[in-house]
């Protein structure tokens, strides 16, 4: 196989699982939150459009490699499963984009996810230059997402945002993460909870699509309640097309855990989480957003649904949670740690059960650690 490499950044979010990665800057301009690790002690820097363009030619050139292997092999020029297997077992191929490529072919190549942490910081041309390109080379493209920064969207015109649109770009995700003032100083967001205000309500007029990100947690013991109300009030003035929640684990690695050995940020326990994130869905009122669970770590992935319609099942399925008995809790918070859960009802299925009852067992009667520091850390093997 031609020896082929483009540039990718580290992370993009599950909902892009199938997407193509094309790196447009590097790293995060603000880099500074507390919560966060992702970025720190790398250096933010931008792509020129001469070097994107270059990786999309890149691009190019591996999947009119994986079409000739595709003839060769029988495929009829389909990335059919057998043929990327056989590019995913390949060791030349560990690092060089090709099984990216050949899993984005086998998905139909029809998204993009745009790194690293805010492309929007670039002028409004280039990036408008940058998706007509991308689009013109790959016509099967229907989706192209990036992430973004509040501060960064509210300096930009609605009309810059609409030139984008039409270009291609169909979705910003924006981390919100909280909508309280004290609290986003505290995390050092670099963002206050009006700017989150003006940066959707402009995404949402200039018809992209919206993903704005709560992380349930993250204020603690002393501000949870705070956090809850005021970022559900941040949300009914946006009213964004997808909420996704994410549930805080503070690494070491973190600022926020330097708080954390001093004793003045109390990280939330699991129950604690499910009884912030009821209130957070009984204040979200006169939207029409769709409230999205898709993350390992959340406890209670299941709480998913549409505003208003499906408000009541979700608060049901919190409610259901926090009535069990401790013991059932326990059960289920390690099943779902573990990855063997997915839902409620997987507490009732005897194989499932049995399987987290034996690994239970194990850890009381065989001292294997403290309870919650094996949540801990199987919370962070996931991260």
């Amino acid at each position: 196989m031609t020896d082929f490499s483009f540039e990718q950044g580290p992370i993009r979010p599950p909902s892009e699982a199938n997407s193509l990665l094309l790196r447009i800057t590097r790293n995060c301009p603000w880099n500074r939150c507390e919560f966060c690790h992702t970025y720190k002690n790398e250096k933010f820097s931008l792509r020129t459009v001469k070097e994107v363009k270059k990786d999309i030619e890149t691009i190019e050139g591996m999947v009119s490699e994986i079409k000739s292997l595709s003839w060769k092999y029988g495929f009829g020029g389909v990335c059919a499963a057998p043929l990327v297997n056989l590019i995913l077992q390949d060791p030349r191929q560990d690092s060089n984009g090709l099984r990216q490529i050949a899993l984005w072919l086998y998905h139909g190549a029809k998204t993009v996810f745009l790194q690293d942490g805010d492309n929007l910081i670039l002028k409004t041309d280039p990036l408008v230059e940058i998706l007509t390109y991308l689009k013109k080379t790959f016509p099967s493209i229907e989706r192209i997402t990036t992430y973004s920064r509040a501060k960064t969207v509210s300096k930009k015109r609605v009309e810059e945002l609409q030139d984008l649109h039409r270009a291609g770009l169909s979705r910003i995700h924006i981390g919100l993460e909280s909508g309280y003032d004290p609290l986003l100083q505290y995390i050092k967001k670099g963002v206050t909870a009006q700017e989150q205000v003006e940066a959707g309500r402009k995404v949402k007029e200039s018809g992209i699509s919206l993903s704005e990100y709560v992380i349930l947690g993250l204020g603690g013991r002393g501000m949870w309640q705070e956090h809850a109300v005021e970022t559900a009030n941040v949300l009914n003035q946006i009213n964004p097309d997808f909420i996704r929640v994410r549930t805080l684990k503070v690494l070491k690695t973190m600022l926020l855990y330097q708080k954390i050995e001093k004793g003045e940020f109390i990280p939330l326990k699991d129950d604690e989480m499910v009884e912030e994130e009821r209130v957070l869905i009984e204040h979200l009122e006169g939207i029409t957003s769709t409230f999205v669970s898709d993350h390992i770590l959340n406890l209670l992935q299941e709480v998913e649904g549409k505003f208003p319609e499906e408000k009541t099942k979700m608060l049901k399925l919190i409610e259901r949670y926090l009535i069990l008995p401790q013991e059932e809790k326990k059960n289920f918070r390690l099943g779902r740690r573990a990855g063997v859960y997915q839902s409620l009802d997987d507490l009732s299925a005897p194989e499932l059960r049995n399987q987290v009852e034996r690994a239970l067992n194990q850890i009381e009667s065989k001292g294997l650690g403290d309870f919650e520091k094996v949540l801990s850390d199987l919370m962070e093997s996931f991260i």
